[in-house]
């Protein structure tokens, strides 16, 4: 099995970058900010193993020991297969001791679905902030919805770093099924493969479609069916009830109503998608309540914003995949020029092919 790239603590945190970044940004506030991430990430590092050792160790439990042997077959196929990096990638393994591995905070005005961006020295910029601790996830919550923010929290299971350092199988990445666990696989290597600063759409919707293409010809190779079209429906169904409600709440907050009045829209907004929810869930599936618990939690402006992002360009990706029948090293390397394009251009591109 081949590895390459970086090693003993990925070149001592690619030399305490991060740290550096940290100390030269003006403001207390961003230098907190920044300190914890920074410590997050080092205790992340910190914690891995190589899966071979795991397995080796006669006191892993018969239930884990299965899950990475599962999760290492999945990594072989993507770069051997799917042609995604081949490196220490999800070849290291790390106990967090905690369900999610970060905790992303969304925002938006309370009558705008503009969201508050963040940018960083690596990634660019995007729609949230991430933190380590559930705690502080929180407590940046709270400040922003004094400030008159709509804010939603969310866990996070896995993420990439863009091949700045060996991403490990993360413990939270285990509470999935198998075919999950291969998909989160497939999705944060594709990130590594093609990244573009400041475009979540475009990267998220590239991952996505890599991990729904990865996944069919996983199963395929597996002698496995095709996924549960049902499944996947209800997915694009819900996904659809929710950008509906996201295109009406633009039209009412551009519109010419006093704050008052959009307020009391956007409460019927809310209560609007809940009841067309509910018509959906109990007359086509069945009763089928996994979408309850978002669904019946408290909804605002924020909670919409991830919505669109992974899936708006699938099927602009899907038809660049059928141009060049299939071959990923043409694909990845169509989707690189995509990449170099000018925004305008690229959204244009992708346009054109939906």
């Amino acid at each position: 099995m081949k590895y390459s790239g970086p090693g003993p603590l990925d070149r001592l945190f690619r030399y305490l970058v991060p740290l550096s970044v940290a100390f030269l940004l003006s403001g207390c506030g961003t230098a907190g900010y920044y300190a914890q991430l920074t410590e997050g990430q080092w205790q992340l590092l910190r914690a891995r193993q190589p899966v071979d050792q795991v397995l080796a160790d006669p006191a892993t439990s018969a239930q884990l020991r299965a899950r990475l042997r599962h999760a290492e077959e999945a990594r072989a196929f993507a770069s051997e297969q799917l042609k995604l990096p081949d490196n220490r990638s999800y070849r290291l393994y790390a106990d967090l001791k905690r369900p999610y591995v970060v905790w992303n905070v969304f925002a938006t005005p309370e009558l705008s679905l503009q969201p508050v961006t963040h940018c960083f020295p690596i990634a660019g910029c995007v729609a949230y902030r991430g933190y380590y601790r559930q705690g502080a996830a929180r407590g940046a919550a709270a400040l922003m919805r004094e400030q008159g923010l709509d804010v939603y929290v969310s866990g996070v299971e896995a993420y990439s770093t863009l091949g700045w350092f060996d991403d490990p199988i993360l413990s939270s990445m285990l509470g999935w099924g198998d075919e999950r666990l291969a998909t989160l696989i497939f999705h944060e290597l594709a990130h590594q493969r093609v990244y573009v600063q400041d475009d979540t759409a475009f990267n998220e919707s590239f991952a996505t479609f890599v991990e729904q293409q990865g996944t069919q010809q996983w199963r395929a190779a597996r002698g496995l069916g095709a996924s549960d079209p049902a499944q996947l429906q209800q997915r694009e169904q819900f996904t659809r009830l929710v950008l509906a409600t996201r295109e009406r709440l633009q039209t009412l907050y551009s519109g010419t109503l006093t704050a008052a009045q959009k307020r009391q829209a956007k409460h019927a907004e809310f209560e609007r998608l809940r009841h067309r929810y509910q018509q959906l869930r109990d007359s086509q599936w069945h009763g089928d309540r996994r979408y309850d618990a978002w669904m019946y939690g408290p909804l605002n402006n924020a909670k919409l914003l991830p919505f669109g992002l992974y899936d708006q360009w699938v099927p602009a990706f899907a038809a660049l995949f059928r141009e060049v029948d299939g071959d990923w090293t043409l694909f990845y390397q169509r989707v690189e020029q995509l990449a170099r394009l000018p925004a305008r251009q690229r959204m244009a591109a992708l346009q054109k092919r939906l």
